[in-house]
């Protein structure tokens, strides 16, 4: 066998974890009320187009007008219901965060790696990589490279 036939490139997930420190629990809970408040005005803009809609349907006062009110009412309430179930994810996130202890590691996302494979090696050891991360600076790197 030659040389390019005894290796391999592959792709493999990489976990990244993060150490729970006072600056990352800051950025994690001003990202969440960020997003919460971003929910408030998308309530804000919901009531506000759904009483314009119905103060035009009423201005206009056709035969059919309560059941186009009716249905405006619908969308509206339907629209505000997922809105206001995102923001309780949100709310739970935000416990969640508040309730972790310092220098804890927490799982904050996957991203990708290649790696290179020869005949012999142990795939199940190459596959399971780690990325340690504190504010933001790579602390550690696990497994087999």
């Amino acid at each position: 066998m030659d040389e390019a036939q005894s290796n391999l490139l592959l792709k493999r997930p990489v976990v990244l974890k993060v150490v729970v420190t006072p600056r990352w629990k800051e950025e994690v809970q001003r990202q969440l009320q960020t997003q919460m408040n971003q929910i408030d005005s998308q309530l804000q803009q919901l009531d506000m187009q759904g009483q314009r809609a119905i103060a035009e349907i009423q201005k206009q006062n056709p035969p059919q007008s309560s059941q186009q009110i009716e249905s405006v009412n619908t969308q509206v309430n339907q629209k505000r219901s997922e809105l206001l179930e995102q923001k309780n994810q949100f709310l739970q996130q935000l416990q969640q965060v508040q309730l972790l202890e310092l220098e804890q590691e927490v799982p904050q996302g996957q991203l990708d790696s290649f790696f290179r494979v020869e005949v012999g090696d142990n795939l199940v050891k190459k596959m399971n990589v780690e990325v340690l991360v504190r504010d933001g600076v790579v602390e550690e790197i696990r497994g087999e490279i």
